[in-house]
């Protein structure tokens, strides 16, 4: 027989033996972790784990701050803003993967930090633990970038550069021909030639931004070379016989993003005393620009693929040049591609095909951005040696399941061609916003000046941002009083700027050429405010062309819509109420496919009372609907409709934001849409004085440009119209850019087509 006391100690040490202390978790690298839960924002929810192919929740025990920001961290976002316990966020389903989480914090993910281990757990899921995070996404989340593929000694292959040899070279501001040097460990160093290739040289010119190589006559370089070496008064000789002065060897397959990714031999083999690159010279390369970046004269020797015809990819929503949402043309259609199997050799062949260079970052999970339509590829899997997207092998978006979440978007390397250091802003706030002082030559001489804010808007204001490199305008300013400008650069110096949007400079717009500004300096230079996200506006066209009717309406009903103007002016002549309108009637809806909420350009307190219909409308002009012949004559008047912003609908998970009620906020959501049933007052365009035919149907989101997007050239909804004077059917809506292979109107076409100019 046990005694008492005996028994109390066997069964304590039992429980000793049996209690497993916490411990660390196998890392398993890709370990992923989601928030979900009922009407959650993206940046909370329920924290749950992806553990052998199931997911799970976590228990509250033991979980705080730390635990909370390495979760965060892991997600992409910069830090944490507190935790949620006793399933706050909802009970999740399946297993309780980890409980008693302790984190140190400084860990990188939630599986490095202490535990009980996978699956051992003692909580039921009114335990289940939520986290807030801070919405400030980390720079570089979800993404390949070339800096993160590299090895230890790949990072202190830091850049590359071209050294002009050749006077004709010198006298060019983008250098696209000269001898190869890298910087290595913060020392630039020379590159020996002996076993260069062509494969080489394409890896030097994606990194500088450049397409493709071009052959170098090697024969004269060796002349001016050896001529170098006989100079007793050049340095050169004497520098060549240091090893610190060379790369010894570079071997590429010519499919690398980066030099760090090829075979790199700094200095000749250990134990042989020799030197580096023994009779050998620079290594010589040669570049060709593309399109984009070639002077307006030049003509290319012999056609590239890109300009034999136009590239069946774009990339969109980008706020600089060479980046952005990928979209291919299949079938008359522009898609996106999925980002399964995304990476930067991918990337690679799209910046190429596109004029650009080698990839610097695949992007995941619509980071630039959401598409509307078609998902055409998924899994590209492309080898580096394609010269077309298409080439590569993949599958159909259709086929595993992927949504607009997991848009595939590139960042391209780009040739560096100076013009960030030709604009400035000065006085602002903040470093994003000021007034614009651009360099330009004066009387022979590079001077510093103000640009007259006459026709400054939002397209020349894009541009100023893009050449700052601080992404999106959101504000084009021409009443710049209160900011001060760089003393001594105040005089105007550039005016009547008149930018498409598309360009990289400022210096690029059209402008006067002696300066005329009709209201001088000082407070009425232009200025800009800049960010690096933007929201973008789609029409739904598909739910246009099925809800479109006729119907007419009488007079008596009308009141509220004449005194807002929705009807044609022939109304104003009727024996009101006796009558009838004929209006064609539609159902829109408007998605924030962007990344920044859309929000009315002025405050509450510039809204205006509209006591007919008894609401607040934020933007007096939001939407114009058409109905035009079809060479462009406008033959209904566009109803200019002046509405509130609020979320309709937002997807499951994302809680709506602005409403029209109450004297609310109002915008659109990140992800939500804005929609407009056809039985409201206003949502129809009136026919009643037009006869029938075949015409154009037109609608256009944001047509003053009121409010910055990161993308325009979607923001005109089509149809083909026929009315045979009792009917009417709506055929082919599509955005302004769905179909088209070629390049796009411009801006101006397109507000010639918008304002009847045609």
């Amino acid at each position: 027989m046990w005694s008492l006391p005996a028994a109390l100690s066997l069964l304590m040490l039992l429980l000793l033996l049996l209690q497993a202390p916490p411990c660390r978790l196998q890392s398993l690298g890709t370990t992923k972790l989601r928030l979900v839960g009922p009407g959650s924002r993206p940046e909370e929810g329920r924290l749950e784990v992806l553990y052998q192919g199931q997911w799970g929740t976590v228990c509250d025990d033991d979980f705080a701050l730390q635990e909370a920001t390495v979760a965060c961290r892991q997600l992409g976002f910069e830090t944490a803003l507190t935790w949620a316990h006793s399933a706050k966020y909802g009970q999740g389903e399946g297993p309780i993967w980890l409980d008693n989480v302790r984190c140190m914090g400084t860990e990188s993910s939630l599986d490095q930090c202490m535990s009980n281990g996978w699956g051992v757990s003692d909580c039921s899921h009114s335990e289940d633990i939520g986290v807030v995070c801070h919405p400030q996404r980390q720079r570089g989340y979800l993404s390949e970038r070339v800096s993160n593929a590299l090895g230890p000694q790949g990072r202190r292959l830091e850049e590359v550069r071209l050294k002009p040899i050749l006077a004709s070279t010198k006298r060019h501001s983008l250098v696209t021909e000269g001898a190869v040097e890298v910087r290595y460990e913060g020392h630039w160093r020379q590159v020996c030639d002996q076993g260069w290739t062509r494969n080489n040289s394409k890896v030097v010119c994606g990194m500088l931004g450049f397409p493709s190589e071009a052959p170098v006559n090697s024969h004269y370089y060796r002349k001016v070379w050896n001529l170098k070496m006989k100079d007793p008064k050049s340095r050169l000789k004497s520098l060549t016989q240091k090893n610190s002065f060379w790369i010894h060897q570079v071997n590429c397959l010519g499919t690398e993003p980066h030099m760090a990714n090829c075979q790199v031999q700094v200095a000749p083999a250990r134990g042989k005393l020799r030197p580096a690159c023994p009779g050998g010279m620079h290594a010589v390369v040669s570049c060709v620009a593309g399109p984009h970046f070639r002077p307006a004269k030049a003509k290319p020797g012999r056609k590239e693929s890109w300009a034999e015809q136009e590239p069946k990819v774009r990339l969109r929503s980008g706020a600089q040049v060479g980046e952005g949402r990928v979209e291919v043309l299949r079938n008359h259609q522009w898609g996106t591609v999925c980002d399964h199997g995304w990476n930067l050799i991918s990337a690679s062949i799209v910046c190429r095909q596109l004029g650009f260079g080698s990839a610097r970052e695949a992007l995941f999970g619509a980071q630039l951005g959401q598409g509307l339509g078609p998902i055409h590829l998924s899994e590209v899997r492309c080898r580096g040696y394609e010269r077309t997207l298409t080439d590569c092998p993949s599958l159909e978006g259709s086929q595993n399941g992927c949504q607009h979440e997991n848009d595939a978007a590139v960042r391209c390397n780009v040739p560096n061609m100076g013009f960030q250091n030709q604009v400035r802003l000065a006085g602002g706030r903040s470093p994003e916003e000021g007034v614009v002082e651009v360099q330009v030559e004066v009387n022979g001489v590079q001077r510093w000046g103000a640009v007259c804010s006459d026709h400054w808007g939002l397209s020349e204001a894009m541009v100023a941002c893009r050449q700052l490199g601080l992404g999106f305008a959101s504000h084009a300013i021409k009443d710049t009083w209160y900011w001060q400008g760089t003393p001594g650069a105040g005089e105007v110096v550039m005016s009547g700027v008149r930018c498409s949007g598309t360009e990289l400079a400022l210096q690029q717009c059209s402008r006067h050429g002696p300066v005329h500004c009709s209201h001088g300096a000082g407070r009425f230079s232009a200025g800009v405010s800049c960010t690096d996200s933007a929201p973008d506006l789609v029409m739904n066209a598909q739910l246009v062309q099925e809800t479109a009717y006729l119907e007419d309406r009488p007079l008596s009903q009308l009141y509220c819509a004449h005194e807002e103007n929705c009807l044609s002016q022939s109304a104003d002549l009727m024996d009101w109420p006796y009558g009838h309108r004929r209006l064609l009637r539609f159902s829109s809806q408007i998605y924030n496919l962007g990344r920044a909420d859309f929000r009315p350009k002025t405050g509450r307190h510039s809204w205006i009372w509209h006591q007919c219909h008894r609401h607040y409308h934020s933007i007096e002009v939001f939407t114009h609907y058409d109905l035009l012949t079809l060479n462009g004559s406008k033959v209904a008047e566009g109803h200019k409709a002046s509405f509130c912003l609020e979320d309709t609908n937002c997807p499951t998970g994302l809680q709506k934001r602005y409403a029209c009620a109450n004297f609310g906020e109002q915008g659109v959501t990140v992800g939500c849409w804005d929609t407009y049933r056809h039985d409201i007052d206003c949502q129809w365009v009136d026919i009643t004085d037009v006869g029938p035919g075949n015409y154009i149907f037109q609608v256009v989101v944001n047509p003053k440009y009121e409010v910055a997007e990161s993308d325009f050239s979607n923001n005109v909804m089509r149809c083909r119209c026929k009315y045979d004077g009792h009917r009417v059917w709506l055929h082919n809506c599509h955005t302004g850019d769905s179909y088209r292979a070629n390049a796009e109107l411009s801006l101006e076409q397109e507000q010639r087509l918008r304002n009847n100019l045609i």
